[in-house]
């Protein structure tokens, strides 16, 4: 009697995991200057280092912050997601594994493994070319207007927006107002976050790579976090938002449905983001679609478990 010929069975398809987008610059990582501690020395957390430049300490997040970040990394699908050039970030250096996609220049570049996608950058200057503003006329605003009394320098990323370090103390907040209507005109957004000055095309988002990595991830929910005005509109677009009680956004009292706003300051308050993160992963994944794709037995209505 000839062998039955083996069933070939299809290897189940992991299940898509919850997608976390969140800021790092005052909202998961901190200079310095933006830790805001508080108490006797002697109580202070320790702090891990993430990030140095120039062979000097930059950023830091605490050791619990650490613990926290990994252990999210491992549960859910992390996305790094800053302003912050490609360059810039790659100096990072995040515990936990290494995230598949991270999203740079407020969303111009889309990194897979580390690399730009190059259909999406060329989906996002299209689109920039067609919808705002040229770089160049912005650029050239700036550095008619600028006064080198305050500012220290301007730079522009990836070809995409333009930004000023200023002394603060020094800064006409006219100039700004001034500035930010000039820009709206134009299609520009500008965005104050500590000694610098952002200038940025509106089409120019982290919600719409937020939108395109849960896409091709099938995300079943979208965590998101952030502290300035360039992440307002990546709060509004993922489930549930979080925000620190420190920011551009919590300077101007912004909120939104579905967005928590924090009492938390400083390093203190990426801890809390982080430990919130982890909650709402962990609830998601004890939901009933959880317990059917892994085999557990469901109740309904406390009537008892549902069977095949």
């Amino acid at each position: 009697m000839p062998s039955p010929t083996p069933v070939s069975r299809p290897h189940p398809h992991p299940r898509p995991r919850v997608l976390v987008a969140s800021d790092l610059d005052r909202t998961l990582i901190y200079s310095a200057n933006a830790l805001a501690l508080t108490g006797p020395d002697a109580l202070a957390p320790r702090l891990l280092c993430v990030e140095v430049y120039e062979s000097k300490p930059l950023s830091y997040v605490t050791e619990t912050a650490a613990g926290l970040l990994t252990e999210l990394a491992d549960e859910a699908d992390f996305i790094p997601t800053t302003t912050r050039t490609r360059e810039q970030y790659q100096r990072i250096r995040l515990p936990g594994p290494a995230s598949k996609y991270a999203i740079c220049a407020n969303g111009g570049h889309l990194l897979v493994d580390g690399v730009s996608d190059p259909a999406w950058h060329a989906l996002v200057t299209d689109r920039l070319a067609r919808e705002c503003a040229p770089l160049a006329e912005v650029r050239a605003h700036l550095e008619a207007t600028a006064d080198p009394v305050w500012v220290r320098k301007q730079r522009v990323a990836e070809d995409l927006f333009v930004y000023c370090v200023v002394e603060r103390e020094l800064l006409p907040e006219a100039w700004v107002t001034e500035l930010a209507a000039w820009a709206e005109s134009r299609g520009w957004t500008v965005s104050v976050q500590g000694r610098k000055i952002y200038a940025v095309p509106k089409p120019l988002t982290k919600s719409a790579a937020m939108r395109e990595v849960a896409r091709r991830t099938g995300a079943p929910l979208t965590l998101a976090a952030g502290d300035s005005l360039l992440d307002a509109d990546l709060l509004l677009a993922a489930d549930r938002g979080w925000r620190p009680g420190h920011g551009e956004l919590a300077e101007a009292q912004w909120t939104a449905p579905g967005v928590t706003a924090l009492a938390e300051r400083g390093v203190t308050a990426g801890e809390r983001i982080l430990r919130e993160f982890l909650r709402e992963v962990r609830q998601a994944g004890q939901g009933p679609e959880a317990a059917v794709m892994t085999g557990a037995t469901v109740t309904q209505g406390g009537r008892g478990p549902v069977r095949d």
